[in-house]
């Protein structure tokens, strides 16, 4: 089980431990709603905050891998497309195709 309501030390180095690891989501949702209000109003963390950012990246820097979003890009420019399609598809209106009106002339 977590540790509930850490205090500000405790709060700055699991900070530190979640941008090392690259999981501050996971930090973020293990607040309890006193840990984030106790980082909110404090000065001291935000300031350390920033140290810990310099000496991640210092440390960690030769380490870090950006991510390959060239997948993620394939398929937003699919969806794109797809959905431009799907507006394409839905103005035309079935009556005002000339194959159509002839088919309601000959009736």
């Amino acid at each position: 089980m977590a540790n509930v309501n850490r205090e500000i030390q405790e709060l700055l180095a699991d900070y530190g431990m979640a941008l090392r690891d690259g999981c501050l989501p996971g930090f973020l949702k293990s607040l309890t709603r006193e840990e984030a209000k106790a980082i909110r109003e404090s000065d001291d963390f935000w300031e350390a905050t920033e140290m810990v950012r310099l000496m991640n990246s210092a440390g960690f820097g030769d380490k870090v891998m950006t991510p390959d979003v060239g997948l993620f890009i394939s398929r937003v420019d699919a969806a794109i497309v797809s959905r431009q399609k799907k507006a394409g598809a839905s103005t035309r209106s079935p009556s005002s195709s000339p194959a159509r009106s002839r088919n309601h002339a000959n009736l």
